[in-house]
């Protein structure tokens, strides 16, 4: 393995023996051993197209590193896209300014989280808090647009049946899934989140990661890592994994669109004046695969933790808890494949954080947030993740700033 940095690019390229190279967009920024070894291994596998993008936010992951563009021909990786199928952000600018919100934050914190299914308890049984009991119109009305892909899934996959569906649409998660009120460089305050396709998405990426495995072993195929077993296109498996894939990716789209409009109503009923969002909602994957046009071939681009920006592209990237985010605009950059990183990225393990950081850490970094300051979003806490700043500078040459967001209120699962 060698690392070359040329003095006339604004990233590095790793290349190693038997691979294509990576071209990494992580100057100024950590990048930990571990997801070196799986960037390489990524390279090795014989249908990747050209070379593997690596975002400024890379680390660790399940099967493939999380801010990597896995760009590839006729085959795909289910673990690659991970099991949060869809996960992306939404925000939007409301017509409110800094001054018209409360000095208390903490009624705003308590109205979203009584309006948005959040966290999980039960063991995720009858009496999770994170899923809704009886849904209410608008989960029954955007289900309605949903159902009929999910009956053709499940007829031919009975085992995904038994995944919650519309009792999960509109809820938030756990882990670093988030809704916040933010202010921008304008003193304008912005409703933004971050959410997936939840445990009907978590139930078809697992499943077909082990369908991945199975072809493997049909076919006597050994990959450097089994996590990295691929479905190939043409057979029945690729087929039915990419049906999958788009439902649910429209799953997440659709989730994240009814919590916006669940946070919209809650905070009109929190003593504020009328409101309106006055800008483009943007919305965006940032697991998820996608059939595009790259060098004048047609190719499946899989992005597990970056975000398309195409020229013109509005994007969201998303710091910690208690640093900033940032509204940005693609550069249409063709050697990352026209991506950009999706948030900070984790500096280290959650179990890391837990034992390194205290309740009294997590506060002082959280100063002036309006949110939870409890152990169990210990690993959560800003220290937690890369430097933002970092992050951004090396990725100049992929997006521009449109605009800069503080967080006021951050709700967690």
């Amino acid at each position: 393995m060698e690392t070359i940095n040329p003095k006339d690019k604004t990233y590095d390229i790793m290349r190693t023996e038997g691979g294509v190279p990576v071209k990494m967009w992580t100057r100024g920024v950590q990048l930990e051993d571990e997801a070196r070894k799986q960037l390489i291994n990524i390279t090795k596998m014989p249908f990747v197209y050209k070379w593997v993008a690596a975002m400024p936010d890379c680390h660790w992951g399940m099967g493939a590193t999380v801010g990597s563009v896995i760009p590839t021909k006729k085959a795909i990786i289910p673990a690659g896209v991970g099991v949060d199928i869809g996960c992306g952000m939404v925000a939007a600018r409301t017509s409110l300014r800094a001054s018209d919100l409360p000095g208390n934050l903490a009624s705003l914190r308590h109205a979203i989280e009584a309006a948005v299914p959040h966290g999980r308890t039960d063991n995720g049984g009858p009496n999770d808090r994170g899923a809704w009991k009886d849904a209410p119109k608008a989960v029954v009305d955007a289900w309605s647009g949903l159902a009929e892909g999910h009956k053709r899934i499940v007829e031919k996959h009975p085992k995904l049946a038994r995944a919650n569906t519309i009792n999960h649409l509109g809820s938030l998660g756990t882990g670093n899934h988030f809704i916040e009120i933010c202010i921008d460089e304008d003193n304008a305050v912005w409703i933004m989140l971050h959410s997936g396709s939840r445990g009907i998405g978590n139930s078809i990426g697992k499943y077909f990661i082990e369908q991945a495995k199975k072809e493997m072993q049909r076919w006597c195929i050994n990959v450097p890592d089994q996590d990295l077993a691929y479905l190939a296109e043409g057979t029945d498996n690729f087929n039915e994994y990419w049906k999958a894939l788009m439902w649910a990716q429209k799953f997440a789209q659709t989730n994240r669109d009814v919590m916006l409009n669940s946070v919209i109503a809650a905070l009109r009923k929190c003593n504020l004046p009328d409101f309106e969002i006055t800008s483009e909602v943007v919305n965006c994957h940032h697991n998820y695969a996608a059939l595009e046009n790259h060098y004048g071939e047609n190719i499946y681009v899989t992005r597990k933790g970056a975000v398309r920006a195409q020229e013109g592209d509005l994007g969201i990237i998303p710091g910690s808890m208690g640093t900033r985010s940032y509204i940005v605009r693609g550069k249409g950059n063709p050697e990352s494949f026209n991506s950009c990183s999706h948030g900070a990225g984790r500096a280290m393990s959650r179990g890391e954080a837990k034992k390194k950081f205290t309740l009294a850490d997590h506060a002082a970094a959280t100063a002036g947030v309006e949110c939870r300051k409890d152990a169990e979003v210990i690993d959560e806490t800003p220290m937690a993740y890369k430097s933002i700043d970092a992050v951004m500078e090396a990725q100049k040459d992929l997006v521009d700033v449109v605009h800069t967001l503080k967080q006021l209120v951050c709700v967690k699962g």
